[in-house]
């Protein structure tokens, strides 16, 4: 079952579980199918740690616009990333910001694939 995963780069234990979870009543063209719809829709979350790294060079907030956070993003881009601690928070929350994402977009995709 991992067997359709293991491509993904930057896997949390976490996300792995889930993802699992999500598919176990799958057979395999529908895990590979799902698999492909949830790669174009997952974020990484070492590129969602270096975009809020990029927050403390003025490019605060890129990482909420990442997980479809708009609201935050743009409160993040005129705030500073709320004076740089909303940027420090998101530093350290930088995985779970991915696996909530994350999450809701293979519940998505596992959606996508039931219509299809």
């Amino acid at each position: 079952m991992d067997s359709n995963f293991f491509y993904l780069s930057n896997v949390t234990d976490q996300e792995l579980f889930f993802l699992k979870e999500i598919t176990k009543n799958m057979n395999e063209e529908q895990r590979k199918t799902f698999s492909v719809i949830y790669d174009g829709k997952r974020r990484d979350p070492q590129h969602l740690l270096l975009f809020t790294l990029l927050g403390f060079f003025g490019a605060a907030g890129i990482q909420r616009f990442l997980t479809n956070q708009i609201a935050l993003g743009i409160l993040y881009f005129f705030t500073v990333g709320l004076c740089f601690i909303g940027t420090i928070v998101d530093l350290i929350n930088y995985k779970s910001m991915a696996n909530e994402y994350n999450y809701k977009m293979a519940m998505e995709s596992a959606r996508i694939l039931s219509l299809g």
